[in-house]
């Protein structure tokens, strides 16, 4: 049974620490191999991308179970209030994206560092789906990338993207950039934020090892950008920040002790 989330024991206990590395870590690489390996054979017989959604749902549920993590969703209404919009959430570790398509009921694409398309089987995947690769290192390329995801919004189908655009170190929401904002308001779609908590005490960045604790997704109400323009850009990515940082702060066992401005430069 998942622990209440509380802050993550380091180390964590000794037994926490075998069963992950002799039967966790294993049954979640496995899996992640499996459904990969599913997935680039469904891409072979289809365009659309749907039977490959429904494996990554798989394995994404496969994910949490294997790590030992329930998964509970509060606010799950706001997640029917748009049928196309930008989902936006923290990003806190590796297990997030399991946690998301867990989630999430629909088909959706989702917005990633161009990185994780050399990772073997989550790349395969994410190339062979249509999922939408940025580099937040290169302005151009993240423009045109930026710009494909509008597309996809125009065609009819939701967005996720991480708007820190990478793991945060402190386990809690860090410095977003404006690519969220700038594609709803391309596209005059709602932007709805979203919070994972107890991700980061799960697997923080550079652990190895899972510590089970219950996973929330905390879903906000979302934000209209009906007859908004790119100059507003910034100020709707303060707007998402704060929602997103409210959200968590709800729910997580840490308490906001120093404003933080939410906006970095896309």
């Amino acid at each position: 049974m998942p622990r209440p989330l509380q802050p993550r024991p380091s180390p964590p206990p000794l037994s926490s620490r075998i069963l992950s590395i002799l039967v966790r870590t294993p049954l979640f690489l496995a899996g992640t191999a499996v459904c990969g390996s599913l997935s680039l054979l469904a891409s072979c017989f289809e365009k659309d991308g749907r039977r490959q959604h429904r494996i990554a749902q798989a394995w994404a549920r496969l994910s949490m179970f294997f790590a030992g993590a329930s998964l509970s969703i509060d606010g799950e209404r706001n997640l029917h209030k748009a049928p196309v919009a930008v989902y936006a959430c923290n990003h806190l570790s590796y297990m997030d994206t399991p946690a998301i398509f867990s989630a999430l009921p629909f088909q959706f694409r989702i917005v990633a560092r161009h990185n994780l398309w050399k990772v073997p089987f989550i790349g395969w995947h994410l190339e062979r789906s249509g999922q939408i690769p940025v580099n937040v290192g290169n302005p151009r390329a993240s423009i045109a990338s930026l710009s494909g995801g509008v597309k996809t919004l125009r065609a009819g189908l939701p967005l996720f993207i991480f708007p820190e655009g990478g793991r945060t170190h402190t386990g809690v929401p860090g410095d977003f950039l404006n690519g969220p904002a700038f594609m709803a308001i391309r596209a005059q779609v709602p932007i709805i934020p979203m919070a994972l908590i107890g991700t980061h005490e799960l697997l923080p960045m550079h652990s190895k090892t899972f510590y089970p604790v219950p996973v929330v997704l905390a879903v906000g109400e979302p934000i209209s950008t009906e007859g908004r323009t790119a100059r507003e850009v910034d100020a709707l990515t303060a707007e998402l920040a704060r929602a997103i940082e409210a959200l968590y702060f709800t729910h997580s066992w840490r308490e906001r002790l120093v404003p933080v401005d939410p906006v970095a430069s896309a």
